[in-house]
């Protein structure tokens, strides 16, 4: 029979775990009031002013749709700048996002998806898998958070 008593050991890792916990959450809530403010100043808000009810009608991903994207052109490079949930942020793409990244960039994909009338997230994910060469791995892991955002939807 052990004398060894694991609760001690066991509520020291809790503790541990919980304040790792905190700076994740510290970290989205810092991304859930910054998330595209920069979209609301110059350079960027006079052109998303333009170019965002054209692109409510398209299809993502469609010709069209990369065609309103290109003539974006300085607000977008800007925009992509100064927001590192956008693979276009970093040299590397996905590959050099942190986890924190790629939540806020799912969450915004998402509500991207809801400005269309065909929008959906699972399509968008199928077309960004390509566009940014995700692995299988993760475009697993992003399919399965999608599940969160039905209970959301249902006002959960």
């Amino acid at each position: 029979m052990s004398e060894y008593d694991s609760r001690e050991d066991t509520i020291e890792h809790i503790r541990k775990v919980r304040v790792l916990f905190e700076s994740v959450i510290h970290e989205l809530e810092v991304r859930y009031f910054m998330h595209d403010t920069s979209k609301l100043e110059n350079p960027e808000k006079a052109v998303f002013d333009e170019v965002t009810p054209r692109l409510k009608t398209l299809t993502y991903g469609s010709p069209e749709y990369k065609a309103s994207l290109t003539d974006m052109g300085e607000a977008l490079t800007h925009h992509y700048a100064n927001n590192r949930h956008h693979p276009e942020h970093y040299k590397n793409g996905i590959n050099d996002m942190s986890l924190i990244d790629i939540i806020e960039m799912l969450c915004d994909w998402k509500a991207a998806t809801e400005r269309h009338a065909d929008g959906d997230i699972i399509k968008s994910l199928d077309i960004n898998k390509k566009r940014f060469n995700i692995s299988d791995q993760l475009q697993g892991i992003l399919v399965n958070t999608v599940e969160l955002f039905k209970g959301e939807q249902n006002g959960y």
